[in-house]
């Protein structure tokens, strides 16, 4: 007999939040290829992702600068202007996020973020205060899609993977989530959501 999940557990930056580099930095560029060209040569991804890990931002920053002097402007306004890069929510997901806690379907939420950022994020979208439990990265020290930072919220929460659904847009984070024992659904759209939630036996 087939299990179906009855928890679902969402990322955020993408899922529910949108949220990319490109906003903030083209009023600093004129084309994304110099965009890409900056954030290449700064490894800005990288740099951010030891942020998502805890990094404190202002060492983070005097550092990038230091390295990269000629993109001082820039640098620093990866954090003056963090705000800049999530522009709204992602209306369709919110609506079936919406959809599930009235059915009363146990929400929780992963994410790969710092932990102020995330915070302001939450006044901004009173949306992100509304799970049971939410993992954040840059509290834990740990990120997707290290099998760690799931494990933290099954073991925090009491819960059991099979009866988790995972949804993420990142595949190796999907993959992270499987490899623990979840399910998971590779999020590209509300509407590719909703059908495979309808899939797993949630009726919406």
């Amino acid at each position: 007999m087939t299990h179906n999940p009855s928890i679902v557990v969402f990322d955020i930056g993408n899922v529910l939040i949108r949220w990319d580099m490109q906003y903030l930095y083209e009023s600093f560029f004129a084309s994304k290829e110099e965009i890409d060209v900056f954030t290449q040569e700064t490894d800005l991804h990288a740099w951010n992702l030891q942020q998502d890990l805890g990094r404190d931002w202002a060492e983070a920053t005097d550092m990038l600068v230091r390295d990269h002097p000629r993109y001082e402007k820039e640098i620093r306004a990866y954090r003056d202007r963090w705000h800049d890069m999530v522009p709204g929510v992602i209306a369709g997901t919110v609506l079936i996020k919406e959809r599930l806690q009235e059915m009363n379907v146990p929400l929780y939420a992963i994410t790969n973020f710092a932990t102020d950022t995330f915070r302001e994020c939450q006044e901004r979208f009173p949306t992100l205060k509304q799970f049971r439990d939410i993992v954040i990265s840059g509290d834990e020290k740990i990120v997707k899609p290290d099998a760690d930072i799931f494990l933290r919220l099954l073991e925090r929460n009491g819960l059991d993977a099979e009866d988790c659904l995972f949804v993420d847009d990142s595949l190796p984070n999907v993959e992270g989530a499987r490899a623990v024992g979840m399910y998971a659904h590779h999020f590209k759209s509300p509407f590719g959501l909703a059908q495979d939630l309808r899939a797993h036996g949630f009726s919406l």
